[in-house]
């Protein structure tokens, strides 16, 4: 049913599967083209532009009435030992900014287990209490169809942001990211976001360009001047991790090797632990001897390999 502007408020309630998502933004900062971040702001900007058109209504009549953001996490200590806690902080305090509702289950040993649950319960049970007009999805798995499937029964609508894309990894891996056909066919608005942020014709477009956080956002304002030294790749684990520095088990004039984040090319630093082994090459700036074009090595075992072996974010977080 599409309302007119003499209508109520079209309220729109947002749901994120919050692995789901930090993947496909780790996607764009690391393997797409855009090398940027997605920003949770361009995104809510997008939604209420989009489904404004759909409903045929001014876009002041559409409001985000509730937004919610749903993800496994570490305890204080593991994510200190991870080196991830300043990052996870950050990142709640952006999503506190733009008011998004944050529920976290315990990180197990096999990673996120129970979100998805939990997610459909909250998302079918505000929807009755608030009375949305439009649920969005950010989501990729079937196990929301049946979620899709009683809001249709109650006469809400629902988008579905959706991104389907692969790439090769640094080990020459085939890795394929698809949100389930079944879950598109059961919403009432299908957005296949790779498609429209891929289209050239939007290139220009503010609305889709601000579904990207700018540069200065997540780059480093100081680039130290890089001699390299060798060519010959290295391998190391690392030893410390402090303050946007690393220290690799590797003596160099009776200290360890360290490195800065911004030589990182195919992780975030947060991302790294101590134990972790990188490639890199061995360089010089302003501080002395140090790594740089650094990436992370990924071992997998060997029963599990596969040259097209499809995207777990599951086994990521």
């Amino acid at each position: 049913m599409i309302k007119s502007q003499q209508n109520n408020l079209v309220k729109i309630g947002i749901f994120y599967d919050g692995g789901y998502f930090w993947h496909v933004s780790n996607y764009y900062n690391y393997t797409h083209p855009r090398r940027a971040r997605l920003s949770i702001t361009g995104i809510h900007e997008f939604i209420k532009n989009r489904v404004a058109a759909l409903e045929g209504v001014d876009k002041n009549y559409c409001r985000i009435v509730d937004a919610h953001y749903f993800r496994g996490r570490f305890s204080a200590h593991e994510a200190k030992e991870r080196n991830k806690l300043l990052t996870d902080r950050i990142f709640e305090d952006v999503l506190m900014k733009e008011n998004v509702v944050t529920h976290f289950l315990p990180m197990t040993p096999r990673g996120e287990k129970g979100i998805d649950v939990w997610l459909a319960l909250e998302a079918y049970e505000l929807a009755i209490y608030k009375q949305f007009d439009v649920v969005v999805l950010i989501a990729c798995d079937s196990d929301y169809v049946p979620l899709v499937r009683k809001l249709n029964t109650l006469g809400i609508r629902v988008m579905l942001l959706g991104w389907d894309f692969e790439y090769t990894d640094q080990n020459n891996f085939r890795q394929v990211t698809t949100t389930s056909v079944a879950l598109f066919d059961e919403v009432t608005y299908p957005v296949l976001m790779q498609n429209v942020i891929d289209d050239k014709t939007q290139r220009n477009n503010p609305a889709i360009n601000n579904l990207f956080l700018p540069e200065e956002h997540f780059k480093s304002n100081h680039t130290p001047n890089i001699t390299v030294l060798s060519h010959e790749p290295r391998r190391n684990a690392i030893a410390q991790l402090l303050n946007g520095f690393g220290f690799l088990d590797a003596d160099i004039n009776g200290k360890n090797l360290f490195f800065h984040y911004s030589e990182l090319d195919n992780c975030d630093f947060n991302d790294l632990s101590i134990g972790d082994v990188v490639e890199y090459k061995l360089g010089r700036n302003d501080r002395g001897e140090c790594a740089i074009e650094i990436q992370k090595v990924e071992y997998m075992d060997r029963d599990e390999e596969t040259e097209e072996a499809p995207y777990n974010y599951e086994e990521e977080v």
